[in-house]
């Protein structure tokens, strides 16, 4: 049909709470006349759930990437970049229904789920794009892997006994060579995410820049580094590491290391599309989702 709307709906099938959801979003979908489409990947384990998620169209199957208006997506950040990985290329939105834990690239909570579907419906929401990484493995000058990345890509030892021996180097210069557990590469997106965890600065997703955060470094300088955008980041698993390294993109996709893999990020031309329902500052989004103390604020008395 030529007006027929299609929504994707990416759910964790393994969590019971993400199909009782899933249930009443298509539910919601079907009686505004909207089509509800199932990702591939999913169609095994929906078959053994609810009715009520049987017989969905497929995504390129029965509904092309193109004729899709929007995701909507429960679960957590790893359900979110599960979807991104899905419709990769395409210019449909994410809107993410938060039922993880923190869930960052999610856009409302699961007593939200009525209002967000209801908005959805009425095309209420504003699309953000997120930068994106590029990322490439070579072996003697020879590009033997690519891939992308929305939150951080990030080379690490493949043993846990085996420290990583890796030169960083930035737009072609060597920055610094030591001893670590690895090196994440990151978007601003991805600062609150790997990065984060590792010490590295939150970075407004605003603000375009890379990020470059060394874990564990056994080194007087090994700083989290803040770069152009048009940068491009490397690493080197250097031939006197002991041990093997393996490239992890999102924690998703992977790759292993062999010695002398250099790892090269640079900015993609392709960004991830979110749909938000609320335009407020990333501050709120920041202190609302790791629950940061803010009492005795008083805020300014005119404008600063």
């Amino acid at each position: 049909m030529v007006n027929q709307r299609n929504i994707l709906v990416v759910l964790h099938t393994g969590r019971q709470d993400s199909v009782d959801a899933a249930v009443r979003v298509c539910a919601q979908l079907r009686d505004a006349g909207v089509t509800a489409v199932i990702a591939p990947q999913e169609i095994d384990d929906v078959g053994a759930y609810p009715e009520q998620l049987a017989g969905m169209p497929v995504l390129g199957i029965d509904v092309d990437m193109a004729d899709l208006e929007l995701v909507i997506v429960l679960g957590g950040d790893g359900t979110i970049l599960r979807a991104a990985e899905l419709v990769r290329g395409s210019a449909v939105p994410l809107l993410g229904v938060n039922l993880g834990h923190v869930g960052f690239l999610a856009e409302s909570e699961r007593e939200d789920l009525t209002e967000t579907v209801r908005r959805a419906l009425a095309r209420d929401y504003h699309v953000e794009e997120r930068m994106t990484l590029s990322v490439r493995v070579k072996v003697d000058s020879e590009v033997v892997y690519e891939t992308w990345a929305l939150n951080e890509a990030t080379v690490e030892k493949a043993s846990r006994e085996r420290m990583l021996e890796v030169v960083m180097e930035v737009d072609g210069r060597p920055i610094s060579s030591f001893g670590c557990d690895g090196v994440v590469m990151s978007t601003p997106t991805g600062s609150t995410a790997y990065a984060f965890s590792a010490g590295g600065p939150v970075v407004w997703p605003s603000l375009d820049a890379l990020l470059m955060v060394p874990l564990s470094p056994h080194a007087l300088f090994a700083r989290p580094l803040v770069v152009s955008p048009d940068s491009a980041l490397a690493v080197e698993v250097l031939p006197r590491t002991q041990g093997t390294g393996v490239l992890w993109c999102d924690g998703r996709r992977t790759h292993d290391l062999p010695l002398g893999a250099r790892v090269v990020v640079r900015r993609s031309p392709t960004p991830v599309r979110l749909a938000r329902l609320h335009l407020g500052p990333f501050s709120d989004r920041l202190v609302g989702k790791f629950n940061l103390p803010v009492t005795g604020w008083r805020g300014p008395t005119t404008r600063d």
